[in-house]
């Protein structure tokens, strides 16, 4: 793997006049390693204050697909709708022996990200290149997820949810969901928020740079700073909610902005609420 980021490195930052089958070769190598798991865009790292470290060379070798690729049909042909884009970057091919539910009706899956195996897609869905879907995950219909994202073991990113794509600047922290995350539906995570492990994100939650979380059972404000990502504590339970303005106008009619609000931490009763059932894998 170094030999290989450090081959990327060089072929991103002195791109030629022409591509050739050598820097094709290369670039194959490299989704290779994005669809077996192997180069992740952000990964674990226990001495990172946020638990995880971004890897700039994997983001640079998902740019250089856009550089390398040219424009072609792809699906059926001759179909009257085929679909047009990089030939870099065609559907992932998932085959029974993958061990993922691919639900037939609309889903998308790009080529160059990892989906683990349980992973169940209920159409229509969508994964993007460069994201990373661990094992016994259930993506459910119209959710995304983005560009980079990383997504943890046994989560349900529910109908409508979407995970946001970081994908430039190369540095940035993509959007990272840790393990057994419950994501609710038309819940949105924008700007390299970090969810932990086990956390709950209700219905129509919104979380991105901007957005601050008003824990009210540790009575603590979370914010994203400039070189540190928005983090959702362990097992928080995180709801929509509102704050009120202090500008005399806002106070004149009534105004507030939308906040986050951490209402609770999981417990059993919790638990028995999101538990994901086997039987729909």
């Amino acid at each position: 793997m170094p030999q290989l980021a450090q081959q990327i490195e060089e072929l991103f930052d002195h791109p030629p006049a022409k591509y050739t089958e050598e820097h094709e070769r290369l670039f194959q190598s490299f989704k290779d390693a994005l669809n077996s798991g192997e180069a992740r865009a952000a990964q674990p790292d226990a001495k990172s204050p946020t638990g995880w470290r971004v890897n700039p060379w994997v983001k640079k070798g998902i740019l250089i697909g856009f550089r390398l690729g040219t424009i072609v049909e792809v699906g059926a042909y001759p179909a009257r709708q085929a679909f047009v884009d990089k030939s870099s970057y065609p559907l992932k091919t998932i085959t029974k022996e993958s061990g993922v539910r691919l639900v037939p009706g609309g889903s998308s899956i790009r080529d160059g990200s990892y989906v683990g195996r349980g992973v169940a897609c209920i159409p229509p869905m969508f994964i993007n290149f460069g994201a990373y879907v661990d094992v016994g995950t259930m993506v459910d219909s119209h959710a995304l997820i983005g560009s980079c994202a990383q997504v943890g073991k046994n989560c349900h990113i529910s109908a409508a949810a979407q995970i946001g794509g970081v994908l430039e600047p190369v540095g940035a922290m993509p959007v990272i969901i840790e393990d057994e995350v419950m994501v609710g539906g038309n819940a949105g995570v924008y700007e390299g928020t970090i969810v932990k492990r086990r956390a709950v994100l209700g219905s129509g939650t919104i979380l991105n740079g901007s957005t601050p979380v008003y824990d009210l059972v540790r009575d603590a404000v979370y914010t994203a700073k400039e070189n540190e990502p928005l983090v959702i504590p362990e097992e928080a339970i995180v709801v929509p909610g509102s704050r009120a303005i202090s500008h005399p106008v806002a106070q004149k009619h009534g105004l507030s902005l939308y906040a986050a609000v951490i209402v609770k931490y999981r417990d059993e009763k919790t638990d028995a609420r999101v538990r994901l059932e086997d039987i729909v894998r």
